[in-house]
């Protein structure tokens, strides 16, 4: 038990929440801060499930933490895939970083053959 005066030392308080129900799940938005005072954000989705062993209801969590160097980029691609259910248009991407650019070159330039795969397992049970 913490002494008077102190925090416990991973209980972080919310600075804002925002609970959005949607049929028979609950989406909260809780803005929490760091040791450091910087803000980040955690998306949770809770759903109300039975359990029939126990015989009782509980909460099914999942939970995401975002931080604000990933707010821009998780925007966008929230936004896109939002934006393509809702008319199906697949959006103009952004060129790719180097990184990525070169490891899909590089799967270009790799030959493989499936139809060989399980071959040998074939032949070993036949003799």
């Amino acid at each position: 038990m913490p002494m008077e005066g102190q925090e416990k030392p991973n209980r972080r308080e919310d600075i804002f929440s925002k609970a959005v129900r949607a049929g028979k799940r609950t989406y909260f938005f809780d803005v929490k801060a760091t040791r450091n005072d910087q803000y980040y954000l955690t998306i949770t989705e809770s759903k109300r499930r039975f359990q029939n062993e126990q015989g009782k209801f509980f909460y099914e969590k999942h939970k995401i933490f975002l931080y604000r160097e990933d707010f821009e980029k998780f925007v966008k691609g929230l936004d896109a895939a939002i934006r393509f259910i809702e008319t199906g248009e697949v959006p103009e991407e952004e060129t790719p970083p180097a990184e990525i650019q070169h490891a899909e070159s590089s799967k270009a330039e790799i030959d493989l053959n499936f139809d060989d795969l399980g071959k040998e397992e074939v032949q070993a049970s036949d003799e």
